[in-house]
């Protein structure tokens, strides 16, 4: 079990990020409004990930860089390096202080089930107490810049917010033969499309792929590592998908117009299942919250010492700065009571175009003979990335068009 849990790492923290709040509501959501109909969309979206993840995560083996370091460094055009820099830098910096606010605003949702009543008010301002806490929390675990504290941390919430959601999904006791159905049978029903696109759209996280590119090279030496990173990716990505399918069983097990996010699925179960299914899904949703609220700021992070080629530390001055900034931004929307509604579409701007663009890039540098050698993409991985370039360009189209509230 030691030797075991000596070789997860880098794909728990990617489990971690796309496994935040927005994907509990999200998923939530899918459950209460379609069943188990749209269990076939996780599945989907995690086949994705995993793709991608490998990709990303090869790709900082063999090479030794980061994803963004390396399109800087492959682009001979100045003007086109430049642009490129400035395209990842803002979707980036900008898109993750918008998720944070989300992050940390849903675990203090999860948190507020346990500790009521915990905003203070100072000359008509209302802070909410739990955000800041989790932002400390969040902010101690990344300024001790030890990788190995980073990574156990984020293993042990992980493996908590997984027992808590799959308990919960247990304690409401679904048919099997439907949920089978909904993993296997695709349907979507009517007005459907919009929450498949919301359910691919908030798994496949755009700064996953650097994120998991930069964390490897934390974790592992050398290409010869690569056997483990596949198995820690694969492991950690599945047991994350498992982890939000249960959150749609949840949302199936009851059938109510006033579920609009998971602090309301942890009411709604508790007449139906019992104060412990409450509880349960409340930790889970905290652990969803901090995880991500840790994950976001230090893909940042890498992201900018990625593009200004910055030969910094997880300790660092340079390094830090990055991560405080979108953390700080993130616990200053949160604690004042901003609806993170407004920042959420912003982001969802961010995401949908940014992913087509991301997932661009890295198809374009794993094929790259001079870069990677033999362990460049073959025919059949390119065949399933490009799919999955078209997907995320369909995708990111009906995001923008959602948000703008245009009929497509």
């Amino acid at each position: 079990m030691k030797k075991f849990f000596s070789n997860i790492g880098p794909g728990t923290l990617v489990a971690a990020a796309f496994i935040g709040p927005g994907t509990v509501t999200v998923c939530t959501l899918a459950g209460v409004q379609h069943g188990f109909t749209l269990l076939w969309a996780m599945l989907l979206s995690i086949v994705a990930t995993l793709i991608l993840q490998e990709m990303a995560a090869r790709l900082g083996l063999v090479t030794g860089k980061g994803l963004a370091e390396t399109v800087k460094n492959e682009i001979r055009s100045p003007l086109g390096k430049g642009f490129a820099i400035v395209l990842i830098l803002s979707a980036i910096l900008i898109g993750n202080a918008a998720y944070e606010a989300g992050n940390i605003s849903g675990g203090a949702l999860g948190l507020e089930t346990l500790i009521p009543n915990a905003k203070v008010t100072f000359s008509n301002i209302t802070l909410n107490t739990l955000s800041i806490a989790i932002g400390l929390i969040a902010f101690v675990l990344l300024y001790i810049g030890n990788y190995k504290v980073l990574e156990r941390s984020l293993v042990f919430l992980v493996v908590l917010m997984s027992l808590s959601f799959l308990i919960t999904a247990l304690l409401t006791q679904p048919n099997l033969i439907e949920v089978l159905a909904g993993i296997f049978v695709p349907k979507v029903p009517e007005e459907g499309w919009l929450t498949v696109i919301a359910l691919v759209g908030t798994t496949v996280v755009p700064y996953n792929l650097f994120l998991h590119a930069s964390l490897v090279r934390e974790k592992w030496k050398d290409v010869n590592d690569l056997p483990k990173a596949r198995k820690d990716a694969r492991i950690s990505i599945i047991l994350g998908g498992l982890v939000s399918m249960a959150i749609i069983i949840c949302g199936a097990a009851i059938s109510s117009e006033g579920i609009n996010n998971a602090s309301d699925l942890a009411q709604g179960l508790e007449p139906l299942f019992g104060s412990f299914s409450k509880y349960f899904l409340s930790i889970g949703l905290f652990a969803a919250g901090i995880t991500s609220a840790i994950t976001a700021p230090l893909a940042a992070a890498y992201v900018v010492r990625g593009c200004f080629g910055w030969d910094a530390s997880l300790k660092s001055i340079k390094f830090r700065a990055v991560w405080i900034f979108v953390l700080l931004l993130g616990v200053v929307f949160s604690s004042i009571g901003i609806s993170p509604i407004e920042i959420i579409k912003f982001a969802q701007v961010a995401n949908g175009l940014l992913l087509p663009i991301i997932a661009a890039f890295l198809l374009w540098v794993v094929n790259r003979s001079s870069l990677l050698g033999r362990y460049k993409n073959s025919l059949f991985q390119n065949g399933l990335g490009w799919l999955i370039l078209l997907t995320a360009l369909l995708l990111g189209a009906r995001s923008l068009f959602k948000v703008f509230n245009i009929a497509l």
